[in-house]
């Protein structure tokens, strides 16, 4: 029955999120892998997600191919520093206990999706050098959790690359990392029956949801649209650091429960912040017209 139920909620949550990549760009894994992991391990769920990212990373270069000459010089440091941090990521996946593993990825999700909703910007001068710890750092991170999306998007808004650069630039560095992933898997045996049958009930779910997404999000406001994600994502991100708080018995009761609470509402006081920014810009774009 969990089987079960757990396949219903990958295949919903799978198609909201490659309706939500479809849109964006990214936003896949980082969607998908809170909500999986309350009902599988990361060793089932990884690496099923590792196949189908492959793909889904393949189709947003091949879309955005036109920018990849203008990024290319940027991002072949991070690509060159994804490999010792894959290797490193995929062997701590395949030795520790899965609770504990859980916990690590909700522990490491939460702030960055939190950086992210805060938009901080700083541009970095020195972009070239942080490229190799930041790919390293990157690495380890896809291939214990199968997400880079927040961070690279922090990096790119950070450095103001425009659409089709930040579009093609997060899909090379991303077709890098899945491709490294599933062969570093693959020597480590993780590609499981159980895992490759997971695999196969999210295929129809991004099919259907990549092209929706990229036709409706023409008729939306994408910074909205992806702000609301981010909220759906913190949200849940906590509820999981709850439940791995609980199921490694380190906070018991309503206590664990804390982590959610807190979540929440830094959460709704960036969400706020956010809406008023959007008011206050519409206010004054509307008196400038008006004045003219």
């Amino acid at each position: 029955m969990e089987l079960g139920s757990g396949l219903v909620a990958l295949v919903a949550i799978t198609f909201f999120a490659a309706f939500v990549n479809g849109a964006l760009g990214y936003g896949f894994s980082s969607l998908t892998v809170p909500v999986g992991l309350v009902f599988f391990a990361n060793r089932v769920l990884n690496p099923a997600l590792v196949v189908v990212e492959v793909f889904i990373n393949l189709y947003v270069l091949f879309i955005n191919r036109g920018a990849i000459r203008a990024v290319w010089k940027r991002v072949y440091p991070i690509i060159v520093g994804l490999l010792p941090g894959v290797a490193l990521g995929s062997y701590v996946l395949a030795s520790i206990h899965p609770d504990w593993l859980k916990l690590v990825t909700y522990c490491l999700l939460l702030p960055l999706i939190l950086f992210q909703a805060a938009g901080l910007r700083r541009p970095i001068r020195a972009e070239k050098r942080l490229g190799l710890p930041f790919g390293a750092g990157l690495g380890f991170l896809y291939s214990v959790t199968t997400i880079s999306g927040p961070p690279l998007a922090l990096l790119f808004n950070n450095q103001g690359l425009v659409k089709h650069e930040f579009r093609a630039g997060l899909a090379l560095i991303r077709v890098a990392e899945s491709c490294l992933t599933a062969f570093a898997y693959w020597q480590l045996g993780l590609f499981t029956a159980e895992a490759l049958q997971v695999g196969s009930w999210i295929i129809p779910s991004v099919l259907v949801g990549i092209p929706l997404g990229a036709y409706v999000i023409r008729r939306l406001d994408a910074e909205t649209f992806r702000r609301i994600c981010m909220s759906f994502d913190v949200w849940v991100v906590g509820f999981g650091l709850s439940r791995a708080l609980m199921a490694l018995k380190l906070v018991q009761g309503p206590m664990a429960y804390s982590a959610m609470a807190t979540a929440v509402l830094l959460d709704l006081f960036l969400l706020y912040a956010f809406f008023k920014k959007c008011t206050s810009t519409t206010k004054s774009i509307s008196g400038l017209s008006t004045s003219g």
